[in-house]
């Protein structure tokens, strides 16, 4: 049987299992063994399968994700999120969107502290969602702030999806993670930028945050620094001992955890129980990774085996098209996989065929990965299947319909592309800072 046969073969297997509702990581595993078995025989397949997982399993880089992800479930529990928030408000002062603004940064802040996209957004709608519901500001734009706000973690270091890119990609961390924090100031800038034009050109949407703490002069608004002095340290710490090449991520990320429970023991936050929540979370959270992780590999791996790279890649490398258009084609195919499959089976499924095809090309796959990384994000809000739409329909306060929620992001999506494009069409956008670097 021809490999496009067996290409087809496989989709249409992926597609059917899901739709009886297999869990995605069983559905890619049971696909990557029963290819193997019928290309290889049971005890080679099997062998082969194995052999695929333990090789990611040993990556050093993927230590990385689990402290991450324990670092943000500390400070989610500490209740640095909500003194960031109400720190930022106060020094923002009274102007019209003061708050959206404010929103914005801090979601900068916390995706610096984070790099996970949904618990930045369900932290963002317990916090900051019902505090500018109740100061009158437009529903729909609310909405679609928390949820573009919060999808930044997808981009701004240390992004959980970088760093599983740079492992499929065998691409540097420490650059893809300089690379990325451009392009995510940029899309935070364009948030802003037309939050300010929105209520500029209608008042009504964003009445002006009017407590007494916001009308001080300037010097004396400098006492509420305190909320945002904490986590400024600990995010300065990580990242500066990343780029200044002091430590790796893995162990960068390491300090970062046993950072979060300094600032949570400063705070005077830090008991068993939060701990232990904390743990528990961060258990559930990369094991589902560590399972769609497995899947993914072992799936790839072995349909490179059988040459289902080689065909993939020859079928990208021949388009008539100029080169800048075949990574065109690559992000629309993200998007169509998008619909369907998990972020992290997409890295691992199309990643490793693509940047091959992107050297091949001369392009930079530091540059890729920022692309992948942005299409990423913008899967993460596109109705109807968009993952930020139903984390913030969990914790969306009384009145707050999924409708709504599909509706409010739509100008945030196309903010997304715009600034996808511009770092399509002007790389040295994502480039420059890791040039430094060299």
């Amino acid at each position: 049987m021809g490999i496009e046969y067996i290409t087809l073969l496989i989709v249409i297997s992926l597609l059917g299992l899901m739709a009886l509702g297999v869990p995605l990581g069983i559905t890619t595993l049971t696909v990557s063994l029963a290819t193997a078995i019928l290309y290889f025989g049971t005890r080679a397949g099997f062998f082969i399968v194995a052999a695929n997982v333990s090789e990611v399993l040993h990556k050093y880089e993927l230590i990385a994700v689990p402290f991450f992800v324990f670092m943000a479930n500390v400070l989610e529990r500490s209740g640095i999120a909500k003194s960031l928030f109400d720190s930022m408000a106060i020094m923002g002062g009274r102007f019209r969107g003061s708050v959206g603004v404010q929103t914005c940064i801090v979601a900068v802040v916390l995706a610096a502290m984070s790099g996970i996209m949904g618990g930045e957004i369900v932290m963002l709608g317990l916090i900051a969602l019902p505090q500018m519901l109740r100061l009158g500001y437009d529903k729909h734009l609310s909405i679609g702030i928390i949820c573009a706000a919060g999808a930044l973690a997808t981009l701004i270091p240390p992004s959980v999806v970088l760093i599983i890119y740079g492992l499929a990609a065998q691409v540097s961390i420490t650059k893809l993670f300089a690379a990325s924090a451009v392009p995510g100031l940029i899309l935070a800038s364009l948030y802003i930028t037309y939050i300010l034009i929105r209520v500029r050109l209608k008042p009504s949407m964003a009445p002006i945050y009017d407590i007494p703490e916001t009308g001080l002069p300037f010097l004396q608004r400098l006492k509420f620094l305190k909320g945002i002095i904490l986590p400024g340290v600990l995010i300065g710490t990580v990242l500066g001992i990343i780029y200044s090449g002091i430590a790796t991520v893995t162990e960068a990320a390491a300090i970062g955890a046993v950072g979060a429970l300094v600032v949570a023991a400063v705070r005077g936050e830090l008991r068993w129980k939060m701990a232990r929540d904390a743990m528990r979370q961060t258990v559930l959270t990369v094991g589902s990774i560590i399972w769609l992780v497995l899947g993914a590999v072992s799936l790839i791996g072995i349909y490179n085996r059988i040459g289902g790279g080689e065909f993939l890649r020859g079928i990208l490398t021949g388009l008539d098209v100029a080169p800048i258009m075949v990574i065109v084609v690559m992000m629309l195919i993200v998007m169509v996989l998008g619909t369907f499959l998990e972020w992290i089976a997409i890295i691992f499924i199309t990643v490793p065929i693509f940047a091959p095809v992107v050297v091949d090309l001369g392009f930079d796959p530091v540059w890729f990965g920022v692309l992948f990384a942005m299409n990423i994000q913008m899967y993460y809000l596109s109705p109807p299947f968009g993952p930020a739409c139903f984390f913030l329909k969990s914790v969306a306060p009384k009145g707050v319909e999924l409708q709504d929620i599909f509706v409010a992001v739509l100008p945030f999506i196309a903010l997304q592309a715009v600034g996808l494009f511009l770092v399509l069409f002007i790389p040295e956008l994502a480039l420059w800072l890791p040039s430094l670097m060299e």
